[in-house]
């Protein structure tokens, strides 16, 4: 029996030539390509962006860790020193802190105190010294007779002569004076 006409029975594939793609093959191919394109374009712009608020916000991070850092060390520096007060006859050596209170001086015949000198009946006369280290009946060495500023002073027994340090000015001294 003849093949019949218009029917394919065997195709070689050697001599097989594919025919060209029609007219609406073409365009939906390209469409497809252009899709494609603008699909790689979309998922670039999406990973630039991405990137960039990624590195914002650790360029911000950095920023704000920077400012944390720099508020930190200042406020630091902006703390009182702690400071201990002995009280100190003329001669330099460390008696009882009672000497240089006021409330004790008064009540103990002190004929008044001046500049943070108590000055007691017979010409006996008691200070502060700032930061000097001694014990009970031994001469001080170093400190200062000058009250610092902006300081926790405290005497050797824990009284609180003075609190200092940020947003607070002056003594707020219940003993010693200047």
């Amino acid at each position: 029996m003849p093949p019949r006409r218009g029917q394919v029975s065997h195709q070689d594939p050697s001599t097989t030539r594919a025919r060209p793609p029609t007219l609406a093959e073409q365009r939906a191919r390209q469409e497809a390509e252009q899709a494609e394109l603008a699909r790689r374009q979309a998922e670039i712009a999406e990973a630039e962006r991405k990137a960039k608020l990624r590195k914002r916000l650790l360029i911000g991070g950095g920023v704000t860790v920077g400012v944390v850092a720099l508020v930190a060390i200042w406020y630091a520096a902006q703390q009182p020193d702690d400071v201990t007060a002995r009280c100190v006859d003329q001669n330099g050596v460390v008696v009882d802190d009672d000497y240089c209170d006021d409330d004790y001086a008064r009540s103990h015949g002190a004929s008044g105190h001046s500049g943070g000198v108590f000055i007691y009946s017979g010409g006996r006369q008691y200070s502060y010294n700032y930061g000097g280290t001694g014990s009970y009946g031994q001469k001080i060495t170093g400190g200062s007779s000058v009250r610092p500023k902006d300081a926790n002073i405290t005497t050797a027994s824990g009284k609180s002569i003075q609190r200092g340090g940020f947003g607070i000015r002056g003594g707020g001294g219940s003993s010693g004076g200047s």
